[in-house]
């Protein structure tokens, strides 16, 4: 970054760091302990869709390397659309098989981002249920290289729980690089794996 960008006010945009999902699976263990939101088991990758051959073998290739995994009992990696036009490789495990779940996330975003799709790459989200099954997603933000907590209100309906979701920011605080900027805290109703 240059003096005449700081003097203009624009900024560097941020590497995104896959390796920071590895970190998933410990701020698990403190989001039980200071929450009780346990792994439900499911994850996704969300990414913008993109036509065209070569979008097409690498989705199927990262579909066949992650069906392929002997260790999968459930069922095979699936790629859904939601009602906004973005694409969802969805990732079911057991839910004690967080470590797992975030082998697939990576996988899936190594192979995109290799492949030449990384601007198409919008988050990763792996989904945590608690005893009044109440559900939470911690959200990877590719472009922001940071993570935040999503928490819908049960119920139906488009509200959330912010309450939760700051509570859960202050106890993750240690454990993830969250996302400080609030408004960037997107909200993804619907998302499949939540």
């Amino acid at each position: 970054m240059g003096l005449l960008d700081i003097l203009l006010g624009r900024t560097k945009p941020v590497a995104p760091d896959l390796d920071r999902l590895f970190a998933l699976p410990s701020a698990a263990v403190t989001l039980e302990a200071a929450a009780g939101f346990t792994p439900s088991g499911s994850g996704a990758v969300c990414f913008a869709t993109v036509e065209g051959a070569a979008f097409e073998q690498t989705h199927r290739e990262v579909q066949a390397l992650l069906d392929a995994d002997t260790d999968r009992d459930g069922p095979p990696v699936e790629l859904r659309r939601d009602d906004y036009g973005y694409s969802w490789l969805v990732s079911q495990r057991a839910p004690d098989q967080l470590h797992l779940l975030v082998n697939d996330l990576h996988a899936v975003n190594s192979s995109m981002e290799v492949n030449g799709f990384g601007p198409q790459l919008l988050c990763s989200l792996a989904g945590f249920r608690d005893d009044a099954d109440r559900t939470l997603a911690l959200v990877y933000l590719y472009k922001r290289g940071t993570f935040y907590p999503f928490a819908p209100l049960p119920g139906g309906g488009q509200r959330r729980d912010n309450a939760l979701e700051l509570r859960v920011k202050a106890a993750l605080a240690e454990d993830l690089r969250l996302e400080q900027d609030l408004s960037r805290w997107f909200p993804v109703w619907g998302a499949p794996g939540l």
